[in-house]
């Protein structure tokens, strides 16, 4: 959520930065709001002030009938208030944070920046197979039985990659643990007023997510979480840390639930774009000084991750068409797949500055001054995604999987081979 007072002092830059996001907002009805509002307000306090003055002398039937009109007014009035407040919040969470300056303007993904490459794409001597063919093949993934039981877009992971996929969770939580971070398993279940102070379901990513309605539970129902960061964002909400402590790094596994709305053609292939997933995030909490800083670190740990696997990448800078909602500046990094012959997104990492810390009210204090911290967010690893460009990158020409070597002492052996 931005300031009400910058929306005030800089209405065109607001536009702007939402129109370059391709939202639509209406800060003009939401400055009219504001002005009611702080009008009511100000009349509220007018007559509370006259109320507590006639509190203070000899009551009289005058002053009695006085002080009764002045409570009812009052009531009316915050009545009054109430609805223009409630609409008024209704409108302030529609705005985007804004983009940082240094986020290139374009309308999609297609206007996404590269900044560097690492690792040269594999050349083969025969035509590479895709992850389902391998995966079928070898007997570690099963789609068909996966839909038989739950639908499309579902996928057994068994034998060998099931060891695979603890073995970059392993991997992942033990460069991030001696960097400092605490690990966590948080709820894959969050609530509808935490989902709206997150803002990822405001824009268009309003259907990506999955509503469990329940009679039985708190609020008629609860959000399944599109990463583990739903549910790691909120931890310290109406809280205030202190300086001294931060930055606050945590790196969480879980479960992950998305619809993926709107995917096709060969996204909807195997295990890349499926309904349910695991990933290894990271979410730290740290000042407004330290803010960009904290990002390029979080993007320089997910190189590091996939240069331990060995594995070519490209690291994007998001334009301001494809930033999301929240973030202020994002990086993708996409590693290579043979079998599409191109880069595909595997990792991200944002900092939506100080715009959640707000809407979730998360503060800190240097012990006098006090103020909304920024969070930063990022994947380590996305399982499923990470899987993929594992067995594309390591097959051999007898249709086996050659285990990275930093993943071998984790799962134990040095090939998946045909059964």
């Amino acid at each position: 959520m931005l300031d009400i007072q910058f929306i005030r002092d800089n209405k065109e830059k607001v536009v702007r930065a939402a129109k370059n996001k391709n939202n639509k907002i209406d800060v003009e009805a939401i400055l009219i709001l504001d002005g009611k509002r702080r009008d009511l307000m100000i009349e509220v306090q007018t007559l509370r002030e006259e109320r507590n003055k006639h509190s203070k002398t000899k009551p009289t039937q005058d002053a009695i009938k006085a002080g009764k009109e002045i409570k009812e007014k009052i009531h009316a009035l915050e009545i009054k208030l109430k609805k223009v407040e409630d609409e008024f919040n209704r409108a302030l969470i529609t705005i985007p944070n804004i983009p940082s300056n240094d986020v290139p303007i374009g309308k999609d993904d297609s206007e996404n920046v590269e900044i560097r490459k690492w690792g040269t794409p594999r050349k083969y001597d025969f035509v590479p197979l895709d992850h389902v063919e391998l995966g079928e093949s070898l007997d570690v993934i099963d789609i068909k039985r996966a839909s038989k039981v739950s639908g499309s877009r579902f996928a057994y992971l068994k034998n060998e990659l099931v060891l695979m996929e603890f073995a970059l969770v392993q991997l992942s939580l033990s460069v991030l643990i001696k960097e400092g971070f605490s690990a966590v398993i948080p709820p894959t279940l969050i609530k509808k007023e935490i989902t709206e102070s997150l803002g990822y379901w405001h824009g268009a990513d309003n259907e990506e997510y999955y509503w469990v309605n329940e009679e039985n539970v708190e609020d008629k129902g609860l959000y399944l979480i599109g990463t583990a960061e739903h549910a790691v964002v909120p931890y310290f909400s109406n809280e205030t840390l202190h300086e001294k402590d931060m930055p606050k790094r945590f790196v969480a596994f879980s479960s992950c639930f998305r619809r993926e709305a709107g995917s096709y053609g060969k996204d909807v292939r195997g295990i890349l774009r499926v309904h349910q997933f695991d990933k290894v995030e990271m979410v730290s909490f740290t000042t407004p000084e330290k803010g960009v800083e904290e990002h390029e670190y979080f993007l320089s740990l997910e190189e590091k991750l996939f240069q331990m696997l060995e594995i070519p990448y490209r690291v994007l800078r998001m334009c301001t068409g494809d930033l999301g909602f929240p973030a202020a500046r994002k990086y993708d990094i996409e590693a290579w797949i043979p079998s599409q012959d191109k880069y595909r997104e595997v990792t991200s990492t944002s900092t939506t500055t100080d715009f959640q810390s707000r809407r979730l009210n998360i503060k800190y204090s240097d012990g006098k001054n006090v103020g909304y911290a920024h969070i930063i967010n990022g994947t380590a690893f996305a399982i499923g995604r990470t899987l993929i460009a594992i067995m594309e990158n390591y097959q051999q020409k007898d249709g086996s999987i050659k285990v990275p070597k930093v993943l071998m002492s984790y799962v134990g052996f040095e090939k998946i081979s045909l059964k």
